[in-house]
């Protein structure tokens, strides 16, 4: 009997110890599977809002593209609002999509603001590229479908982005030029104007009647409709040559004709020359004994 009457206290701790543990444990498995349900409905509620959100960002880039289409906005002006909006609508998204996970926005926005120096600093080319859309933007120097020179290269002007001008070269290569860069050099517009003059150099041997060469390639330029009579074609003598003796044409044509009329004009010359008598020279030396 004195023997289970010390037992039995032991027996019951043991058991009191047990529920405690057991109690424990039961309500940290309770805490982990909120948390859990709690993280997996944020993580859900995050993936969702990112997927709608890159529709309703490409649904909002289809209708600023259709607004500025209907209000006859400049080619230029679309492609660099475009590119504004749709970069913007995308940092909105991220944002929100941060704020579901249970980050602070506050604290993200103050953060970002107290490194903005820094960011700014290691930006800073790319600021200049964005002021210099901008510059870009309402200075106009070219617009989209120009033919431009820029920083020792030429192409078409394929889109005005925020922070670069797409150009498109003659054997279609795609070039991505800063736009601080354009807005702080030099630009060449081919086809700002709607006329240009086309240049050539013709030349021909010593002994060449120049009134015959002047009256035979005038006659061919008035066949041609592309070249304009007003202003008149001119020629006229431009060098005694070591070998040959240079004309000077020059002719004026629509922009879009310039490289026709130039290869035209130069197959034509030579064709015609040679149907008239008008030699073209080669190098020459002459020896004295």
């Amino acid at each position: 009997m004195t023997f289970f009457l010390e037992v039995a206290p032991l027996e019951a701790g043991k058991e009191v110890i047990e529920a405690a543990k057991n109690g424990q444990v039961d309500q940290l498995i309770q805490q982990v599977t909120t948390m859990g349900l709690e993280a997996g409905k944020s993580l859900l509620l995050a993936v969702v809002l990112a997927v709608v959100g890159r529709y309703v960002i490409k649904f909002v880039n289809r209708l600023v593209a259709r607004m500025l289409e209907k209000r006859n906005v400049e080619p230029t002006v679309q492609s660099f609002l475009k590119s504004f909006v749709n970069i913007t609508l995308i940092m909105l998204l991220i944002i929100m999509v941060v704020g579901t996970l249970g980050v602070n926005t506050t604290s993200l926005a103050a953060l970002l603001a107290s490194a903005g120096l820094a960011v700014g600093m290691a930006l800073s080319g790319n600021l200049q590229n964005l002021a210099g859309g901008i510059i870009l933007l309402f200075l106009k120097p070219f617009k989209i479908g120009d033919f431009i020179e820029v920083q020792g290269v030429s192409g078409i002007v394929k889109a005005i982005q925020i922070f670069h001008t797409i150009l498109t070269t003659t054997d279609n290569k795609e070039l991505y030029i800063p736009n601080g860069a354009l807005s702080s050099g030099n630009i060449t517009n081919y086809t700002k104007n709607d006329l240009r003059r086309v240049d050539f150099t013709i030349s021909v041997e010593y002994g060449t009647e120049t009134e015959k060469v002047k009256e035979v390639t005038l006659e061919l330029l008035k066949q041609d409709e592309r070249i304009m009579q007003e202003p008149a074609p001119f020629i006229a003598v431009k060098e005694l040559a070591s070998s040959s003796v240079d004309f000077v044409l020059r002719v004026w044509t629509t922009a879009p004709e310039y490289w026709n009329v130039f290869f035209d004009t130069n197959e034509r010359i030579y064709k015609e020359f040679n149907k008239q008598g008008i030699k073209f020279p080669f190098p020459q030396i002459q020896i004295h004994q």
